[in-house]
């Protein structure tokens, strides 16, 4: 009896070390995660917080991340997902990020000013023009040539700047255009509608005399981008435009706003900037 009472602890104890045995096992080969753990249902991701810091675009901060240019909370983290808290310490490259606030400055741009950061062969720059509008380092949306006046929008909100000058978005720009001559109702005619620059569609949204000026004066309204576009369609129709002056960009015009001036825009202004669709 003693020995079969033996015997039974024994396969008892026997079964109770296999899982102890497993445990440690288990122990032994856990993974040590560099990357803290993020909450998923909140704050912002790690490529647009470095991006809105001003470091550099989306694309290029999940490219830094990959490398490992990015801790946070003192841990390396690679992971392009990863949703930042606020209360997260962020550090890139060793040097401590926070996003910028968001500025939006309106300028009525005059002629010869080249819409660029800086230039090379010394030209003035609308940089110039804006210089006191804001510590945050913001940057025009679109382009104007040197010699086109009007508004132009800057800021550091790319997702905002992304909106406005992707095609998708019909976003409204009117133009004045000064002719070098009066404009023949049946030119006027063949500028409604759809219209072939280059090999590819324009489409302009209205054009028109301008009341009470000389039928050399038009009001044009397009929502293309492309470079030079206005004047390359009206020397489709063999005109050219002596001067060009943008007067509504996204609903936003130039009242109150002298030529070679500055506002920073409303709130307002700016929450319907940001519902447009």
């Amino acid at each position: 009896m003693k020995s079969n009472k033996n015997s039974s602890r024994g396969r008892q104890e026997g079964k109770k070390k296999t899982p102890l045995n497993r445990k440690s096992t288990k122990k032994e080969f856990k993974k040590i995660k560099e990357t803290p753990q993020s909450d998923a249902s909140s704050g912002i991701r790690l490529n647009k917080y470095i991006a809105n810091s001003g470091i550099c675009s989306r694309r290029e901060a999940d490219t830094y991340i990959e490398h490992g240019s990015v801790e946070i909370n003192g841990k390396l983290v690679t992971e392009m997902g990863y949703k930042v808290q606020p209360d997260d310490v962020v550090r890139f490259d060793g040097t401590s990020i926070t996003p910028e606030q968001k500025k939006y400055v309106l300028l009525n741009k005059p002629k010869n000013y080249i819409t660029t950061m800086d230039d090379d062969r010394g030209r003035k720059t609308v940089m110039e023009l804006i210089a006191n509008a804001s510590k945050e380092r913001i940057y025009p949306v679109g382009r104007l040539d040197r010699n086109t006046t009007g508004l132009l929008l800057f800021t550091n909100d790319g997702d905002l700047a992304k909106k406005l000058t992707h095609p998708k978005h019909n976003v409204r720009k009117l133009y004045h255009a000064s002719l070098d001559r009066k404009l023949e109702l049946r030119d006027l005619e063949k500028l409604r509608g759809e219209v072939i620059i280059e090999g590819r569609k324009v489409f302009i949204d209205a054009i028109s005399y301008v009341n009470g000026e000389p039928k050399s004066e038009i009001g044009i309204e397009i929502h293309s981008g492309r470079n030079r576009i206005v004047r390359k369609i009206f020397e489709h129709v063999g005109y050219k435009v002596n001067k060009l002056d943008r007067v509504v960009f996204a609903e936003l015009t130039k009242k109150n706003l002298p030529r070679g001036r500055w506002r920073p825009l409303t709130n307002l202004e700016v929450t319907n900037l940001q519902i447009l669709k």
